[in-house]
């Protein structure tokens, strides 16, 4: 069984509406939520499980592994294996970007991918129902071998291929596997020891959803996040790629919020114009309801996973119930 790493208290003891909070108890257990973990400066004030199973047993964090990957890349920049965002992708498969008919895709960057800004043809959230099309031979080529629509950088058009080419970049600038990467410089210092990532056919860690974690080491993703990068008093990730990472770049889906480098960044309270630090926060985002959500202005960190039908549903729980019961709020 794991152990949970962190402090324990109650949400009164926080300062926190306890009435409020058990409503929000019944609320989640109607739900096919199963399992939502609610640290509050660094103590855990709130664990709920559906069972022991899900407690207990690495689960499917779907496209949080986005986020995950993102962190990966701002640690290889920092480490010197990447020089910056605004690497081309001749620089990594120049065999494949070379022989395409479309000379733009030469100037994809970096983060042209962070920022899901390619360019690239690619109807996830259309035609393909959220299933793209990747089980082949070489997925990145199948994402490079798709039509521009736009210039790169234009607009942000949500891609799962833009994140296992990330995952492809990490593994060409590091020589590891994006899961020894990620092992070495973030899982062991984090003290991360369950976890599974799965590959594709040529050994490239999935980008997209192919990581599997426990919703306790999933919290200390966000909460290293909510630390700016700062582990038990070590540097894991640099306090300014936490910042680029989580600003705001593109509005494409009003219902979710502005995307950034492959984390989520909405407004707190949404009926407010105020989009400062007070009123934002972000998160990593998987389908059907897995969460890891950071309110830095309530020193908060909030997981979920889930079967939901609605995969945004627990942002208004977290509105509804979670926010307002913070009492000085």
């Amino acid at each position: 069984m794991p152990n949970n790493t962190w402090p324990v208290s109650t949400p009164d003891k926080h300062n926190m509406d306890l009435a409020c909070m058990e409503k929000f108890d019944r609320a989640i257990n109607k739900t096919k939520v199963k399992s939502c973990l609610i640290l509050k400066d660094g103590t855990l004030v709130y664990q709920y499980f559906k069972s022991n199973k899900i407690r207990d047993n690495l689960g499917r964090i779907n496209s949080c592994t986005k986020s995950i990957v993102s962190v990966l890349i701002g640690i290889a920049i920092e480490e010197g294996f990447i020089p910056s965002v605004d690497m081309t992708m001749e620089r990594y498969f120049p065999d494949i970007v070379n022989n395409q008919a479309d000379s733009r895709k030469k100037d994809i960057t970096i983060e042209h991918l962070l920022t899901m800004s390619v360019g690239i043809d690619w109807p996830e959230f259309g035609e393909w129902n959220y299933m793209p099309p990747m089980c082949t031979h070489d997925v990145v080529k199948f994402v490079f071998d798709r039509e521009l629509a736009d210039d790169p950088g234009i607009r942000m058009n949500y891609n799962s291929g833009c994140s296992h080419v990330l995952s492809a970049v990490l593994m060409q600038a590091t020589g590891m596997k994006t899961s020894v990467f990620a092992d070495k410089h973030l899982f062991q210092p984090l003290g991360i020891e369950d976890y599974r990532w799965f590959e594709d056919a040529k050994g490239i860690s999935y980008g997209s959803d192919g990581l599997r974690l426990l919703p306790y080491d999933m919290a200390k993703i966000g909460q290293l996040y909510l630390q700016e990068g700062i582990w038990k008093g070590k540097r894991i990730v640099p306090a300014e790629w936490i910042r680029n990472s989580t600003e705001p770049c593109f509005l494409t889906y009003d219902y979710i919020g502005h995307y950034a480098y492959h984390w989520w960044v909405t407004k707190v309270h949404p009926d407010q114009n105020d989009f400062t630090l007070n009123n934002r926060m972000f998160f990593a985002m998987g389908r059907n309801g897995q969460f890891i959500i950071v309110i830095p202005s309530l020193q908060t960190v909030i997981v979920f996973t889930s079967t939901l039908d609605n995969t945004i549903k627990p942002l208004d729980f977290v509105r509804e119930f979670i926010v307002k019961s913070m009492r000085n709020y």
